[in-house]
């Protein structure tokens, strides 16, 4: 795997732990040669995961539209900027250039981000993963959608399991294979199948987040 689109808020939130979770993810990214793509700010987890990239000597490759390259938002000190004409073209310059996805906390842009790539997985458009770092159960609440939406009829259950969820930035992404190797540390959740290998660039695989107080 040689490049992920992160997606990510422009603010950082109130508890650090967001923050330290995006750091150690861009240091990993770094280290193992897996380029970010990422929507281009200086600013909130974005600046922060870029910021731990670049100190790492990683490539990282920001794409932001027009409208929003303002001095105070667009990084300036990244491997390469792209700047497009709209939000749209943003999307399919990133689809173009990475072979997965990860999002981290953030607030509707990032929403709208990967629940856009889950559709085009779903709709056989693109096959690359797609990843959650379920940081401080940030997305517990959005999980436990997708399980009510398979349940009431509206999502099948094989194009939920497209997302996989971790809690630490430490899953491998070497080459074309996932190995998730974490549990929940919140006792109303665990995933399912930790610490299998899955071979491929997309498959059928996508630990369940599961919720033991039904």
């Amino acid at each position: 795997m040689e490049r992920i689109a992160v997606f990510c808020g422009s603010s950082i939130g109130h508890n650090p732990i967001y923050a330290d979770e995006a750091k150690k993810l861009g240091i990993y990214m770094a280290k193992n040669n897996i380029g970010l793509v990422y929507g281009g700010g200086k600013i909130g987890m974005m600046g922060v995961i870029a910021d731990a990239v670049m100190e790492n000597k990683g490539e990282v490759i920001g794409i932001i539209p027009y409208l929003l390259r303002h001095e105070e938002v667009a990084h300036t000190s990244i491997t390469e900027m792209i700047v497009t004409k709209k939000m749209s073209k943003r999307k399919v310059k990133m689809s173009r250039l990475v072979d997965g996805y990860i999002a981290m906390a953030g607030g509707f842009g990032t929403l709208d981000e990967i629940f856009e790539v889950l559709t085009l997985g779903q709709l056989g458009i693109e096959g690359k993963p797609i990843g959650i770092l379920n940081t401080n159960g940030y997305f517990n609440s959005t999980l436990i959608q997708l399980d009510v939406m398979v349940s009431e009829g509206f999502l099948k259950q094989e194009n939920k399991n497209m997302v996989w969820a971790v809690r630490k930035a430490k899953t491998e992404l070497k080459g074309s294979n996932y190995a998730s190797t974490y549990v929940s540390e919140d006792p109303k959740y665990r995933v399912k199948n930790a610490g299998e290998n899955v071979n491929g660039p997309f498959t059928d695989y996508g630990p369940e987040i599961v919720d033991n107080r039904l």
